[in-house]
This record gives C-alpha cells, sequence and structure tokens, in this order.
C-alpha cells in the first residue's frame, strides 16, 4: 500500500478518540466486549461496532475461551512517530493588526475555558464511574433473589446503555441467547424491562 494512503487509513481509525481508548485499554490486556464496555462507559453496541471495524483493519484479533466468549487483543499495535520541524521565522505583527490579535486573544481564551470544562466534565465522570461501581455491588448484594450471577447484571448494564434485541444482547454481553431467555422473561414479570418490536427496554429509562 502506497506510503501515503496507509498513514491517511491509520489518521482515520485514530481519529475517533473511543477506538484511541479502545486501542489503550486492550494494550493492557486482551478484554471482552463487556469488559471493554464497562470499563470505558460506551454502550455494548458501539463497541461491537468499533472492534469489528479495528478487526477488518487487522489491528485486532479474537479468540473463544472455554466458556465460549469472545475476547480481544492487539494483532497489530500502532506506533506514529511524529516530527516537528521548524517554520521560516513569522514576522512580528504590525502595530495595525489589532484587529486579528484580538480574534487570537478571543480564541486563546475559548480554548481554555473549552480546556477548564474538559477537566471539570473528567472529574465528574471519575464520581460517577464510583458510583455506578457502588449501585452495581448493592445491586449483587441486596437482590440476590433476582441477580442470581454476574450475567443478570451484565444484562442489566447493557440494556442500560440503549434497547436491544436478543441477538444484539447475546453479542453485547456474551451470553448464550438460551440462557438469556429465562433472565428475560424473570425480569418482565418483575417489570424490570418490556419488549417492544423484538427490542428489551429497561424499564424507567428507554421506556418512555
Amino acid at each position: 500500500m502506497d506510503e501515503a494512503l496507509e498513514v491517511a487509513r491509520l489518521l482515520d481509525i485514530l481519529g475517533n478518540r473511543n477506538r484511541r481508548r479502545i486501542i489503550e485499554l486492550l494494550r493492557q490486556k486482551p478484554c471482552f466486549v463487556t469488559e471493554i464496555s464497562d470499563t470505558l462507559m460506551l454502550s455494548p453496541k458501539a463497541v461491537i461496532d468499533h472492534l469489528q471495524m479495528l478487526e477488518r483493519e487487522m489491528i485486532l484479533s479474537c479468540q473463544m475461551d472455554e466458556r465460549r466468549r469472545k475476547y480481544y487483543y492487539l494483532a497489530h499495535d500502532i506506533l506514529i512517530d511524529i516530527s516537528l520541524k521548524e517554520l521560516p521565522s513569522v514576522t512580528a505583527a504590525e502595530p495595525g493588526d489589532t484587529e486579528e490579535n484580538e480574534q487570537v486573544k478571543k480564541s486563546v481564551a475559548m480554548l481554555g475555558r473549552m480546556i477548564g470544562a474538559h477537566d471539570r466534565i473528567i472529574a465528574n465522570l471519575d464520581q460517577l464511574n464510583h458510583d455506578i461501581e457502588i449501585k452495581i455491588h448493592d445491586l449483587a448484594r441486596n437482590h440476590k433473589d433476582l441477580f442470581r450471577s454476574e450475567r443478570e447484571i451484565t444484562v442489566v448494564i447493557a440494556l442500560s446503555h440503549e434497547p436491544l434485541n436478543i441477538q444484539e444482547l447475546a453479542d453485547a454481553t456474551e451470553v448464550p441467547q438460551d440462557l438469556l431467555a429465562p433472565i428475560l422473561r424473570r425480569f418482565e414479570r418483575r417489570g424490570l424491562l418490556k419488549r417492544e418490536k423484538e427490542r428489551f427496554y429497561l424499564g424507567g429509562i428507554h421506556a418512555e
């Protein structure tokens, strides 16, 4: 492949922040879809789309474990070397360039506000992730009649992101459909979810 086309292809892949996050996570260890979804707080469907794209580009590979669950790992890592070259010196702005200078100052101020907002969002996200972990632990501990194993909690987490049909839910949770069916029936009886046009909606979130 032409070098310029290869660079363009890699930049297109890495241009998506969530694909970069997935690659960074898989640098640490192989992961299942649910691990990636829970760690990065992405919907399982979005994770699967990114994984399929990275697999097509031969950046990732996957294997099945003894429980027939598919896990992903880096087949080819990506290393980008960016060289900075000094440009010819720019002549200092003339005193009459005040309008342009004002525009630059406004742009810099806007950048500062955006970065400050980003930092506040990250801090809030860390706290939210902590609260989610506590809530998951409370559900597993206090409602053992309903959440009889880890897979029940996994189903709730997957449906918290978005409504899914049973095939999408099986792909997202790596729970076989024959094991999902009784879980979904039990959740329906308890009013935790409802089914509409073959999609399952978590009650109180997507059901409106």
